[in-house]
């Protein structure tokens, strides 16, 4: 994890006088190219580092600038810890374990308390309710292959449910929306892929490594290209849903319809993730206009009708 490296990168160079990029390299099994990335972060920081060409030569931290435990502010600390323990609830390891023990030393013991009130003020955990077993499970095996460039084969289903089976290569993983996604370049395909783990079974971590190829990151913003294809329908829900209404539109676009209805212009799009949206509220919610879209419902809440009916 590239916090925990900087954190130790950090803690070597107040040890060690002077350390060389190569030696940086061997010991956190990354690139040169990485070591001179992360160097750049920490100048960026805030804390200077100097380079020394040639034999002998290395990174160290500059001597007019002394670093001790101050050099992290209460709010510095409290956010580092916060966004560790955060992420510790979604991925388990070894690291973040030594991450957050790295991060606690550097607390002064006259401002420990003070640190750990702002650090608890805030908690993030993304962790679902329920859900695939498999998850956790299947996270921290993608986790090793990122860390050792292994392969991983698996069987993936499409959104129809059906099967192929799969070998990736794999680069990054990836929490949006609640759910979990990891990039990889599919063997099969010819190409990168985002993978969506609760799609996956029969995950297996693979003996081959690959050497990384370059890649660009999956696009993930698609705010504008959604604002453009949204319109606003209205709808009328009973006050008992407007929590999960609220999920997908403001509170500025309802207004009240007698004592235990409202109207809302919903955000829509003409697909069957919508329509699904609009039909998981079941009786406690009608669209009443634009009249196609209201036509369409009826046309799909008269075929799960049928389903029962038979």
């Amino acid at each position: 994890m590239k916090l925990e490296r900087l954190v130790s990168i950090i803690m070597i160079l107040l040890d060690k006088k002077r350390i060389s990029a190569q030696e940086l390299a061997e010991r956190f099994e990354v690139s040169l190219r990485t070591i001179y990335r992360d160097i750049d972060s920490i100048n960026m920081a805030g804390i200077p580092i100097r380079s020394t060409p040639g034999v002998g030569g290395g990174f160290e931290i500059m001597e007019q600038y002394k670093v001790d435990k101050k050099v992290f502010s209460t709010d510095d600390l409290s956010a580092l810890l916060m966004g560790l323990s955060s992420l510790s609830n979604l991925v388990h390891g070894d690291e973040l374990v030594h991450a957050l023990a790295k991060v606690k030393s550097f607390v002064p013991e006259e401002r420990a308390k003070d640190i750990e009130i702002k650090a608890n003020q805030l908690s993030i955990d993304l962790s679902p309710w329920m859900g695939n077993k498999n998850t956790q499970a299947y996270l921290e095996m993608i986790k090793i292959a990122l860390q050792e460039n292994r392969l991983v084969s698996f069987d993936y289903a499409d959104r129809y449910g059906n099967k192929t089976a799969r070998t990736a290569e794999p680069y990054q993983l990836v929490l949006k929306n609640s759910h979990w996604y990891w990039q990889g370049y599919c063997l099969k395909r010819k190409d990168f892929r985002l993978f969506r783990v609760s799609r996956m079974s029969n995950l297996q971590l693979q003996k081959d490594t690959f050497t990384p190829q370059e890649y660009q990151k999956p696009e993930l913003n698609f705010t504008d290209r959604l604002a453009k294809m949204q319109i606003k329908i209205t709808i009328r829900i009973h006050k008992s849903i407007v929590d999960r209404v609220l999920d997908y539109c403001v509170y500025d676009d309802f207004s009240s319809d007698g004592e235990e209805h409202y109207l809302v212009r919903f955000p829509f799009v003409e697909n069957d993730y919508y329509y699904s949206i609009l039909l998981s509220f079941g009786n406690r919610c009608e669209c009443l206009e634009p009249m196609p879209i209201r036509e369409e419902v009826k046309r799909r809440i008269h075929d799960i009708a049928a389903v029962y009916e038979n």
